[in-house]
């Protein structure tokens, strides 16, 4: 009797193991499970009463000058505004956006790529409205975010709840963070509000994908650099609002520029050597951050190296790449243990992300003298060597019909 019992136990167990292993297996991995039709995409935004705004009309109703933010007891950063030199421009600004009704929405394509390490725990999206660029940047608190959000990834965004502002002078869409880091460099100019990094959970729930990644439907402006130094807002080094909105709407641009050089120079941005650029050396990176490769050491305090162009006319601006890219300790086209001397013999290409980068509002005491130039630069999203079947091509340059191989620099190479 007991063997029968046990016999008939089994038989009753074993569908019921069966189903539950069969039940716990993941599906295939389809792409209407990830990847969302224009069908969908109406109909998602329809059922929310929802509006679509391109991404100027988005930063125009959404963001202002100052921000919602700003109060007596809820202040920004104190290098955010100058109001002797630069009255009503704000650097560093946070406009909240309603949690709450319609669905606010964004859409855009994913133009920049975290895998060389430029940038990190963000995104920049481009849409393209009657033939012109509009973009935008994303922060957000996701590593390896290139792993779901490719490059010429589309992307429809829900804002509800989020915010919009400014991280110097860079529109980006955020979330308020306020910083209170008394162990940073000149930290006492850094506490307060600034536009800080969506949680990767929120963000998750808040984006959708649309299609599957398509890099060559991304728009390059090709750009001089005369064009983008000789802004007409700012004749005469006069800074208002209005120009400082102008460089966030230029923000973000994905430009080409051709027939440069590099100089083998770094940008000082020193006040006492009046902004003058200075040649690279030979030292080590990861001691000196003045080598003569694209990234060197920053001490780890972390701000972008500028490495600067030159073009036939010799307009110069700068490159920007952060010393935690994997191309940071590359050679400079035609850098290498012996110096800089060879760098303006190779031309080429450089693409990348244009932005306009300034934290501190003292700045605009020597906005006359024509410094502001050095705040613009392109950031390259990654270089390739031949061999290797990752990067992108975005800095290609040739001397005497031979293209440049990236070189790392090398301590034994002496």
């Amino acid at each position: 009797m007991r063997k029968s019992i046990y016999t008939y136990a089994i038989a009753l167990v074993l569908p019921i193991v069966a189903l539950m292993t069969t039940s716990c297996e993941p599906g295939p991995i389809l792409e209407d499970n990830i990847h969302i039709s224009q069908k969908q995409v109406d109909s998602l935004v329809a059922a929310d009463h929802g509006t679509i705004y391109t991404l100027n009309e988005f930063l125009n109703k959404y963001m202002t000058d100052q921000g919602n933010y700003w109060s007596d007891s809820s202040l920004y950063r104190t290098r955010a505004n100058n109001e002797q030199y630069a009255p009503g421009v704000w650097l560093f600004t946070v406009d909240t956006i309603p949690s709450t009704g319609d669905g606010i929405y964004i859409r855009g394509r994913v133009s920049s790529e975290d895998f060389a390490g430029n940038y990190y725990k963000s995104l920049v999206i481009q849409q393209v409205v009657d033939g012109h660029q509009q973009n935008l940047r994303i922060s957000v608190d996701l590593g390896s975010t290139g792993g779901m959000f490719q490059i010429g990834q589309e992307i429809l965004l829900r804002c509800n709840g989020l915010a919009v502002g400014r991280y110097a002078n860079q529109p980006q869409l955020c979330v308020p963070s306020y910083n209170n880091n008394i162990y940073a460099q000149k930290a006492a100019e850094k506490v307060g509000w600034a536009p800080g990094r969506i949680p990767g959970s929120a963000f998750r729930l808040a984006v959708k994908l649309i299609g599957l990644p398509n890099p060559n439907e991304l728009r390059y402006d090709v750009v001089s650099i005369k064009d983008i130094l000789l802004n007409p807002t700012m004749e005469g080094g006069k800074v208002t609002a209005a120009s400082m909105k102008e460089f966030g709407q230029i923000d973000g641009l994905l430009v080409e520029l051709r027939d440069v050089c590099f100089t083998g120079q770094y940008d000082s941005a020193s006040y006492a050597q009046d902004f003058l650029p200075r040649y690279c050396n030979t030292n080590d990176p990861e001691v000196d951050g003045n080598a003569n490769v694209f990234a060197p050491t920053t001490n780890n305090i972390g701000y972008p190296q500028s490495r600067l162009i030159k073009d036939a006319e010799g307009n110069m601006m700068n490159v920007s790449n952060s010393e935690y890219a994997k191309f940071a300790r590359m050679y400079l086209p035609g850098a290498d243990k012996n110096g800089v001397t060879d760098c303006v013999n190779w031309k080429g290409t450089v693409r990348g992300i244009l932005g306009f980068y300034m934290d501190n509002a003292r700045d605009f005491e020597n906005a006359s003298k024509g410094f502001l130039k050095y705040k613009w630069s392109v950031t390259p999203r990654g270089i390739r060597q031949r061999n290797n079947l990752f990067g992108l091509w975005d800095i290609t340059m040739q001397k005497d019909g031979i293209d440049w191989e990236p070189k790392e620099y090398d301590p034994n190479d002496k």
